[in-house]
């Protein structure tokens, strides 16, 4: 039996409590299904970098470049300036392994009301696959005359033709397993060099997929549908700002932040992928036990489909289905009284 040897990062506030919980769930469901687990726990946070001056060493990459997968807890704590949590640590592994494709699940949960009066349980389930190396999120550009008038910032976004077609086309590849309908986000009509270029390439890499139904929508106006038919999407690929702002737009479509998974993906398997939940450190409910563990659980499940075990992924997520629409097992954001591991707990008994 391979060995899957599970690189752990918890990060900061309920990063360290849910990391916890999903890996319970793990073992649960590796035991059951045969499948080999192993964990290196690495203490890179914010906390180090109050301590140590950097959020994880300087050979950081090179001791988990040899795992199989990267779980991530949260990252980010009060008197830390985000950019030095973010650019500290997970842009240098999402770049540093090449994990250009963050893939990010949409679904409403019977048990869990969407704010949304017409988005009901079966008809949201869509996925939103974000460019997650280059794009707007670019580090050419820099600060002038800081403090004075004329005080200038200047940020370029880069998009590169090789860039653009591997997110494409992995877009296309997952629609035509799907529903074989996708959409693309841009915003052409008022940036007039990045987004036409994308438009151009999405044209492009449509035509190879003629199995897949495919349109684009203005950024503005794409917002807008998801909030009055989500259940119209099935695909969404988009650059790196605009998936990073979709998907967290879906995720509350979906009721709670609390619950959205994500990947960060390297499709060549060169280097591992990354699986995160995507609420954030949470600061102000860290080390009460009350955060939800439902998005560190549901990335790990993904982590288990990437490793070759879509059984035992399907598994966990219909567990999570289970859970929300038989039960009233709930964490307080989904207005419920049970505590991580209470709810923890629940789910591994319907394991």
């Amino acid at each position: 039996m391979k060995e899957h040897r599970i690189a752990l990062i918890p990060g900061d506030g309920i990063g360290t409590e849910v990391v916890p919980a999903a890996c319970r769930v793990l073992d649960a469901v590796a035991a059951r299904h045969g499948i080999a687990l192993a964990y290196d726990t690495f203490d890179w946070s914010c906390e180090r970098y109050l301590a140590e001056g950097a959020m994880m060493p300087a050979d950081g990459l090179d001791l988990i470049r040899g795992h199989d997968a990267i779980l991530l807890g949260a990252v980010g704590y009060p008197g830390v300036p985000d950019h030095v949590s973010l650019w500290g640590l997970l842009i240098p592994i999402r770049r540093g392994f090449q994990q250009y494709v963050n893939l990010r699940p949409i679904r409403v949960f019977e048990g869990v009301p969407s704010p949304l009066r017409e988005a009901r349980p079966g008809d949201v389930d869509f996925v939103v696959v974000r460019e997650n190396v280059e794009g707007e999120y670019g580090e050419i550009g820099g600060r002038l005359y800081r403090g004075l008038p004329e005080e200038t910032a200047v940020q370029e976004a880069v998009f590169t033709r090789k860039g653009v077609t591997r997110v494409v086309d992995h877009a296309f590849e997952l629609a035509a397993g799907r529903s074989g309908r996708l959409t693309s986000a841009t915003k052409s009509n008022g940036i007039v060099h990045t987004m036409p270029f994308w438009d151009e390439l999405v044209a492009e890499r449509g035509a190879l997929h003629p199995g897949v139904t495919w349109d684009q929508e203005h950024i503005d106006a794409l917002a807008a549908k998801f909030v009055l038919d989500p259940g119209r999407f099935d695909v969404v690929v988009a650059s790196n700002l605009f998936g990073d702002i979709l998907s967290d737009l879906a995720a509350a479509i979906a009721g709670s932040i609390g619950i959205a998974p994500a990947a960060n993906l390297n499709p060549e398997r060169d280097f591992p992928s990354m699986f995160e939940p995507v609420h954030g450190s949470a600061p102000d409910i860290a080390g009460r036990g009350m955060a939800n563990p439902l998005g560190a659980i549901w990335s790990a499940a993904m982590m288990l489909d990437h490793l070759g075990h879509p059984e035992a992924a399907g598994a966990v997520t219909d567990a999570i289905g289970t859970l929300l629409s038989t039960t009233r097992l709930r964490t307080p954001d989904l207005g419920g009284t049970a505590t991580t591991a209470e709810f923890t707990a629940g789910l591994i008994d319907l394991l």
